[in-house]
């Protein structure tokens, strides 16, 4: 079983799995909170519209290109949204749909040679040297602004008011989680795809909560079903050829998703009793 990490593209991958699933799991617990969990879908067609046009220009590392657009539209996104000009979903909706547009359509024009699968869905063997340096990096920045300011991103993603209130700057608390998630998806979007990335941000944290009732205990849980359907993901699609990757992780948190929402069924039930 042991031989998969023979292969130096399975262990890039799981490194790079492990790692954005860590991520994703810390800050998906804040974004479903504050009920702005569609920012990842909407940053991860704006990742893939800047890929496209990265590899229409030819360049040798769109990676490159495509995280600083990221980052930006998450900043856009924040400040549209907290200036109350538009609401979030539709902001989402607007910025999501408009980048997904440009990226078809510069993949279509004649000429060019991009695999829209790979960038849809996902590959292993899309995660490089690269990606690991990156996803090491992030890692530690997410860790470290939850270990450092636990307290104060609790207050901000419970109530915000409250929390600038008592002189947060909450708005810097905000920009953090929404650039650490736009890194977190460019990354993880290569493995994952377009498509499903934003399902790893917002499965483990919504799992957690049939069960869990503390902030803490929401966090640890989720870091550790995210992990484990990345782990369990990356085995089915090693061992099964035709199954990818992708969908195979989307697949597992939906299944503990059904069986936490079954266990908080179960222990409603007894309660009662």
């Amino acid at each position: 079983m042991l031989d998969i990490f023979s292969y130096s593209f399975m262990v890039n991958a799981f490194i790079v799995g492990v790692l954005i699933a860590v991520c994703c799991a810390l800050l998906g617990v804040v974004l479903v909170l504050k009920r702005y969990s569609m920012i990842g879908d909407g940053l991860s067609h704006v990742g893939f519209g800047a890929l496209s046009v990265a590899a229409v220009l030819n360049f040798s590392t769109p990676l490159y290109i495509a995280l600083p657009v990221v980052m930006l539209a998450a900043y856009f996104l924040l400040r549209i949204t907290e200036k109350g000009r538009v609401n979030a979903d539709a902001a989402i909706a607007l910025i999501s749909s408009s980048a997904l547009a440009i990226g078809v359509f510069v993949a279509s024009i004649n000429g060019t040679n991009i695999d829209l699968q790979q960038y849809m869905f996902g590959s292993i063997l899309a995660v490089g040297q690269n990606d690991i340096i990156i996803s090491v990096v992030l890692t530690v920045l997410v860790l470290a602004v939850y270990i450092l300011f636990y307290n104060k991103i609790f207050a901000v993603t419970f109530d915000e008011g409250f929390a600038r209130a008592t002189g947060i700057h909450t708005s810097v608390y905000n920009i953090a989680v929404s650039v650490l998630t736009a890194v977190t998806i460019v990354v993880g979007m290569r493995m994952l795809g377009t498509l499903l990335i934003s399902a790893l941000i917002i499965f483990p944290a919504l799992t957690s909560m049939r069960l869990c009732k503390r902030f803490i205990t929401v966090v640890i849980s989720s870091v550790i079903v995210s992990v484990f359907c990345v782990i369990a993901g990356l085995f089915t699609s090693f061992y099964f050829d035709d199954v990818p990757v992708g969908a195979t992780i989307v697949i597992y948190n939906l299944a503990i998703f059904l069986l936490f929402t079954c266990l908080s069924f179960i222990a409603k039930f007894s309660k009662k009793k």
